[in-house]
């Protein structure tokens, strides 16, 4: 580490610094009180639940094992969409219901975390789907979002080359355009998780449950143990939500040795490429009937993905295999030009499990629902569902807890009905004000914010941009960026430590930035980033 990094203060305790708790403070605050809802697992889903159960009053804990959204909540496609495949089973008033809450998140809750993104669905001679067929698809699946990101409609072929200039256009006979928006899914998720603490939620990461706690037969609580030193501690709660994903089933184990299994999982994998050209659309590329790959413009990056088969396998061994990296590889190239698919490009691979209703078939035409049971124990687990509808999700999971018979928290969740029904995340803001505001705002002695830097803070914070800002006037060392391929300065390491719940390198380089799907995480950033941590 450079001695100017070693040199950067602790700037004190996460409290003494207007930060977070100390881990310490927070298993204190955990162990002594009695919790209305202990939340057991970070993932989207248990943060939603955590989020609008403190907004209604409730004295709310949320714990996990690993890192807020360390599992599949950040490794999703990043879209919040409608679900175009789903017209094609009927489902017209989900569509409409995902298209209102995709809507919702993008322009009143968290603008400066999502944005609008064109899609090209090419129609290749011999695809599975004519050019007629799809036009009509995407006018309808435009017309289910009330047409408020244009009207859905046939491109030709020269005109889509403009703007995706890789795009095959050998036997490319038309092209549908429709609209949908795009996030980065962990800094989402991480917004939620500071929106509940502001509630008055008390959270922690890396805390693993290692056995339930009992009342006369009901689960009323949990032991946990601090992964990061190995302490000891328990949770009392008047009820608890099993919200651990695929590891849903697990806890349910615990409540009950003899439970049935409720969910079965499919891997998605994902490919992270640099991109050899601008892309100013994403692309939708029908492979069969059923499925569709995607080719998505982000974080100045290629997204290219998403396999769907069966896994039976442990949740934290999942991983892009040999064959995955073929597969969506060869997929991308029914639409996409070789050199953008070269192997050198490839700077990270990631796969994350979907949580389905348990039963036969097959898992790509499975509906992406919401599974929710009660178990012997009184404890509630619920899994499944779509990043897009997180919100609905959440308010959904707070009235089942109402409903429950025997739960003494009814009374509690009658201000469920008069939360907001869009409730903005905090730093809401417009992004493209917050960049200019960098730029012109800048230390008058020093070197003015580099513009793509003004960006990725303007675009991952929202106004919460401005106190990375002042980290980095107050020491000019927290300017310099972490990688001099990347936007991220060090400021934001200081900021993730104190005020977003960072403990470890991978914490910072995967999550709270994006210097890992980048592939610039070498191991002199992760030592100097930890050191960092290290320093709190």
């Amino acid at each position: 580490m450079s001695t100017t990094l070693q040199s950067i203060p602790s700037l004190g305790t996460h409290a003494a610094a207007g930060g977070n708790p100390s881990r310490a403070e927070t298993r204190d605050l955990l162990s002594r009180a009695t919790y209305d809802l202990l939340v057991i697992g970070g993932g989207i889903l248990g943060i939603s639940t955590a989020w609008h159960a403190a907004q209604s009053g409730l004295r709310v804990a949320l714990v996990d094992a690993g890192d807020f959204a360390g599992a599949t909540s950040s490794a999703s496609s990043k879209l919040l969409h409608g679900g175009l495949r789903y017209l094609q089973t009927g489902a017209v008033k989900l569509v409409a219901e995902n298209h209102f809450e995709r809507r919702a998140v993008s322009r009143q809750v968290a603008p400066h975390l999502a944005n609008p993104l064109t899609f090209y669905l090419p129609v290749y001679k011999g695809g599975p789907h004519g050019a007629a067929k799809l036009g009509a698809g995407v006018f309808a699946y435009s017309a289910l979002s009330a047409f408020g990101d244009g009207v859905g409609h046939l491109l030709s072929p020269s005109k889509a080359a403009q703007d995706v200039p890789e795009l095959r256009t050998d036997n490319l006979k038309a092209v549908a355009v429709y609209g949908d928006d795009q996030m980065n899914d962990a800094r989402m998720a991480l917004m939620t998780v500071r929106a509940a603490v502001d509630s008055g939620a008390v959270v922690l990461n890396h805390a693993e449950v290692t056995g339930l706690r009992f009342t006369r037969g009901r689960v009323t609580g949990a032991e946990l143990k601090d992964r990061l030193d190995g302490t000891e501690f328990g949770v009392d709660a008047r009820l608890v939500l099993n919200a651990t994903g695929p590891w849903v089933d697990h806890l349910r184990s615990m409540e009950d040795p003899n439970a049935a299994p409720s969910i079965r999982l499919s891997k998605g994998a994902h490919l992270v490429l640099k991109r050899t050209s601008p892309w100013k659309a994403a692309l939708a590329t029908p492979i069969d009937k059923y499925r569709i790959t995607f080719a998505l413009p982000w974080e100045d990056m290629l997204l290219l993905g998403t396999t769907d088969e069966v896994y039976e396998g442990d949740p934290r061994e999942v991983s892009v295999t040999e064959q995955d990296t073929k597969q969506i590889l060869d997929e991308a190239a029914f639409s996409i030009r070789d050199q953008q698919l070269s192997r050198d490009l490839i700077t990270y691979s990631f796969a994350g499990l979907r949580v389905l209703p348990g039963g036969p078939g097959d898992t790509a035409k499975a509906k992406r629902e919401t599974v929710v049971t009660e178990g012997k124990g009184g404890m509630l687990s619920v899994a499944g569902g779509k990043w897009t509808t997180f919100r609905h999700i959440g308010r959904t999971v707070m009235n089942k807890l109402a409903q429950l018979p025997g739960h003494p928290l009814g009374d509690d969740l009658e201000p469920i009905a008069r939360l907001p029904k869009k409730l903005p995340l905090p730093g809401i803001a417009n992004p493209r004000a917050v960049a200019h505001r960098l730029l012109v705002d800048g230390p008058a002695p020093g070197p003015r914010m580099a513009a793509d830097t003004a960006k990725h803070l303007a675009t991952h914070y929202g106004s919460l941009a401005f106190d990375i800002a002042r980290l980095a006037n107050e020491n000019p060392d927290l300017a310099q960026r972490i990688h001099p391929d990347a936007p991220e300065i060090w400021a934001q390491v200081v900021y993730a430590r104190d005020h977003e719940w960072a403990e470890t390198a991978d914490d910072v380089l995967r999550r709270r930035t994006t210097l890992t799907i980048r592939g610039l995480a070498t191991d002199e950033v992760r030592g100097k980033v930890q050191g960092l941590l290290d320093t709190k």
